[in-house]
């Protein structure tokens, strides 16, 4: 078996190209950081360290990787030629693989199993974005290649921070994953993926983990900036930050519990879970690296703005919420490019026109007053 998987860093070698690999697939990857590519193509093997509570070292053999930049046509072959297609590049950057994966699909012989494609990214819906990117860039001429691909959507969880200095090309993890992929698309031929487990109705799996996993590592980035914190898991030990994160996270529960009908008492075990895993110390995860990209992170169906909406369209607390999304707005990173244009644009635009363009709220949303608040105070703030 063979699958090719665009994205080549810490989350594609540490998640999906571990688990491909522990399902007996040959992986390529394919990335355009031609040092990485190099590294990954010289080396015959890397590690993936689990650190904390019941991690172990893993190995990954059989790969190879190929620079789409520069060898589309190597990419195309590969994909044409495998079984799986799977993606860690990010939401925005899906357009840029669909025509690796469309110049694959038309090098596939007619009567080959259709390849199964999976998005990993932190987005709902994210496969089927890719299959839109797909299906728009041939228009009519889609019913000829349909049946050359099935696309299932997914939800990934595993905390991979920034890696330490010498690593290589191994990378460092956290033990906990969790991986569920819809099994309609499948039929009676789903991948093979150890680990993972296969859904009827995905939705509650991707919006439990976006608005619980990305919504508190997110908090507790932002919370832990303004407190001068440098690492997550330090961030946790403040009472107040630990605090806010853990109200905010009992909101987005109750919205889960309100629109899925899920379990409380699980919901309250996952919430656990969640904030035992982001106070690792063993993780050497930073602020700086979680809280990047807040613009983001503060759009409309992101992590804070998407949960915070539909709470208050539903009448239900959103106070930890705002305050988790004050916090964003002084995020003041200038290495980082979206830290910079969001204090610039705090700078320049008043409160109500940074809400409706940053948030995608409308005025009349019930959230878009709170959150102009929130704006203006910070605006005070820069003076």
């Amino acid at each position: 078996m063979k699958a090719v998987h665009f994205g080549a860093g810490n989350i594609g070698r540490g998640f999906v190209g571990l688990m491909l690999h522990e399902g007996g697939y040959e992986l390529v990857f394919s990335d355009v950081a031609a040092p990485l590519v190099a590294a990954i193509d010289a080396a015959s093997s890397y590690v993936v360290h689990e650190v904390g509570e019941g991690g172990e070292d893993r190995a990954v053999t059989g790969f190879s990787a190929i620079n789409s930049a520069t060898d589309p046509d190597a990419v195309a072959a590969a994909v044409a030629g495998a079984d799986v297609v799977t993606t860690a590049v990010g939401p925005t950057v899906l357009r840029l693989v669909a025509p690796h994966i469309l110049a694959g699909l038309r090098l596939r012989p007619a009567d080959a199993a259709p390849l199964q494609v999976m998005a990993c990214e932190n987005a709902i819906g994210a496969t089927d974005q890719l299959r839109e990117h797909i299906v728009r860039s041939v228009a009519g001429q889609w019913p000829d290649l349909a049946g050359r691909a099935v696309f299932a959507n997914t939800a990934v969880d595993r905390i991979v921070p920034a890696q330490p200095a010498g690593a290589g090309v191994d990378v460092t993890v956290e033990p906990f994953f969790e991986w569920a992929i819809e099994r309609r698309p499948f039929g009676d031929h789903p991948p093979t993926i150890p680990g993972a487990h296969f859904v009827d109705d995905l939705a509650p799996y991707i919006e439990r983990k976006l608005f619980t996993v990305n919504t508190g590592h997110a908090a507790t980035a932002y919370l832990g900036a303004r407190a001068g914190i440098e690492k997550i898991s330090d961030a946790l030990v403040d009472p107040a930050i630990a605090a806010g994160v853990a109200a905010a996270l009992e909101e987005t529960s109750a919205l889960l519990a309100a629109v899925h009908g899920l379990d409380a008492d699980e919901l309250a075990a996952y919430r656990a879970t969640i904030l035992r895993r982001f106070a690792n110390p063993a993780l050497p995860d930073t602020v700086g690296r979680v809280g990047r990209q807040p613009l983001r992170k503060l759009s409309r169906h992101e992590r804070f703005i998407g949960p915070a909406a539909e709470a208050a369209e539903r009448g239900l607390p959103v106070d930890a919420l705002v305050a988790a999304i004050a916090a964003a707005l002084e995020f003041d990173h200038p290495a980082d490019e979206q830290s910079a244009e969001l204090q610039r644009r705090l700078r320049d635009e008043d409160a109500a026109t940074f809400t409706a363009s940053v948030t995608g709220l409308e005025p009349a949303h019930p959230l878009f007053d709170r959150i102009t608040e929130v704006v203006a105070a910070r605006q005070s703030a820069l003076g």
